[in-house]
């Protein structure tokens, strides 16, 4: 892979994995609620299960897509399900002292499953084996799964540090529940781009 083409890879990697979306959302409201420590599992579960699902896309996955498009939307109808039920639940997320230790972050596998319910994450994937990894060499897809496995854990941690900053706000209840309420409506936002695209 040429340098400017993987310059390029390196910065759409950078800027898919920091903006907001379920993703970064979760990991701040994770944050906010568990602080960092608690939170690496879910962390390391985006990173790793987000590089896998790119070498999973890119050796075949995104033909099962040009094939049968319809598989396409109903992967969009269980994602925004999940998601909807998941916004949810972090609306009505209890303060930590009303939760006797029954509350927890998400863990490892549950956060690299997620990965294939997001669909940011599905959109990232597609994009990035379709520009840079065209032929769907084998050399080309692990590229852009590496690409991606070490730029995203890194981003991706910001938004738990900023959640875990926000902590030393949200110690009275009712603006932990304003904030849970917030994050629970931007991860609904963030389902507008999925379903009503540009274009």
């Amino acid at each position: 892979m040429q340098t400017d083409i993987l310059a390029a890879l390196a910065l759409f990697a950078f800027v898919s994995s920091i903006t907001p979306g379920p993703n970064n959302l979760m990991l701040m409201a994770s944050g906010a609620n568990f602080g960092f420590r608690r939170t690496i599992p879910h962390m390391l579960g985006i990173g790793i299960g987000f590089t896998v699902m790119v070498v999973l896309v890119g050796v075949g996955l995104i033909r099962v897509f040009d094939a049968w498009p319809v598989g396409h939307v109903i992967l969009t109808v269980f994602s925004v399900s999940y998601l909807l039920w998941l916004a949810w639940m972090i609306a009505h997320a209890a303060p930590p002292e009303a939760r006797d230790g029954g509350g927890k972050p998400l863990s490892f596998l549950q956060a690299a499953l997620f990965q294939w319910v997001n669909p940011k994450a599905w959109s990232m994937a597609l994009t990035a084996v379709s520009l840079y990894a065209p032929e769907r060499s084998l050399a080309a897809i692990g590229l852009v799964a590496v690409v991606f496995g070490a730029i995203n854990l890194p981003t991706v941690s910001t938004w738990t540090v900023l959640g875990q900053q926000m902590r030393r706000v949200l110690t009275n209840p009712a603006r932990l529940r304003a904030f849970n309420w917030t994050m629970a409506v931007l991860l609904v936002a963030t389902l507008f781009p999925v379903l009503y695209p540009a274009g």
